[in-house]
């Protein structure tokens, strides 16, 4: 049986979700690396809902990756995930055109890299309780058995007064296990990617700390640790190569802690970041003032 046959099958017993029958389309396809996300209102209920579906041909590209292998599906790991910072999956299963969905719950706002793209006065002053947050997400995630394998302003999704946010999308979520963790698997955002992942070194759930270190470093400044031409994996070497910028370079008068903590959070040596997200999020509650 065929990789793609074996994953359709996966389904097979489940009805199949019929779009057009339960919902109303109400905002077209944002498409995502491995999906399309659309804003929908159920019938029978008048809720306002997210439905992702996925790309199969991309999923099974990705699968592929673990052969012999049994990978979680996406949409049994975020239904797994109950925290108020991250966003609640409702249900999973396939749509009648074969693809895999999830429906979850519709949040308002704008996605974090919109808002430090766009330098938007709205987060200044919440930075430090926004990082909080994410690494009370990502706790979660960790503590639950998880690598998240992707974690970028891309995948928070701030509330409109920017007072909270939350974490999407689990398409690249691993099982923080032995097989899943061995050198080789070169998945993520290449400007918030590890150095043992771009250089195919043995992985753990420290790769998900250096990202949100180099998040939490551009939240903080706006800017990357490291100059981006391509925002490819060749800008990803340098991770390893290039000492990062200071993030006191950018903002003289941030935190002493604070700045140190991110810095130490975006170290190439895995030993020198904080051992787990808990300990990251422990000393983050510490912190009481954004600068000094």
């Amino acid at each position: 049986m065929s990789l793609l046959k074996k994953f359709t099958s996966l389904f097979s017993g489940q009805p199949k979700l019929d779009i057009a029958s339960r919902f109303s389309i109400l905002r077209e396809a944002v498409s995502g690396t491995m999906s399309e996300f659309y804003k929908v209102r159920e019938h029978s209920t008048g809720r306002t809902l997210g439905l992702k579906i996925l790309d199969l041909e991309k999923q099974q590209f990705f699968d592929s990756r673990f052969q012999g292998l049994t990978r979680p599906k996406e949409g049994e790991i975020a239904m797994s995930l109950t925290h108020p910072c991250i966003v609640r999956t409702l249900e999973h299963g396939m749509v009648t055109s074969g693809q895999q969905y999830l429906l979850m719950e519709f949040l308002e706002g704008k996605g974090l890299n919109a808002l430090i793209v766009d330098r938007d006065p709205m987060l200044e002053g919440k930075q430090l309780v926004l990082l909080r947050q994410m690494a009370d997400a990502l706790a979660c995630v960790h503590e639950s058995g998880y690598i998240h394998r992707d974690i970028c302003p891309r995948n928070f999704i701030a509330s409109p007064d920017c007072r909270s946010c939350k974490l999407i999308d689990f398409g690249l979520t691993l099982p923080a296990k032995p097989q899943f963790m061995a050198p080789g698997n070169r998945t993520g955002t290449p400007n918030y990617m590890a150095p043992e992942i771009v250089r195919r070194r043995p992985t753990d759930q420290r790769v998900d700390i250096f990202s949100l270190g180099v998040t939490a470093f551009r939240l903080l400044v706006y800017e990357l640790p490291w100059v981006s031409v391509e925002g490819t994996g060749r800008d990803a070497l340098s991770h390893d190569s290039v000492p990062p910028g200071s993030i006191f370079d950018h903002r003289p008068k941030l935190n002493r802690e604070l700045g140190e903590l991110v810095m130490a959070c975006i170290d190439r040596d895995p030993r020198n970041r904080p051992e787990t997200t808990r300990d990251l999020l422990n000393a983050l509650q510490k912190i009481k003032r954004l600068d000094a």
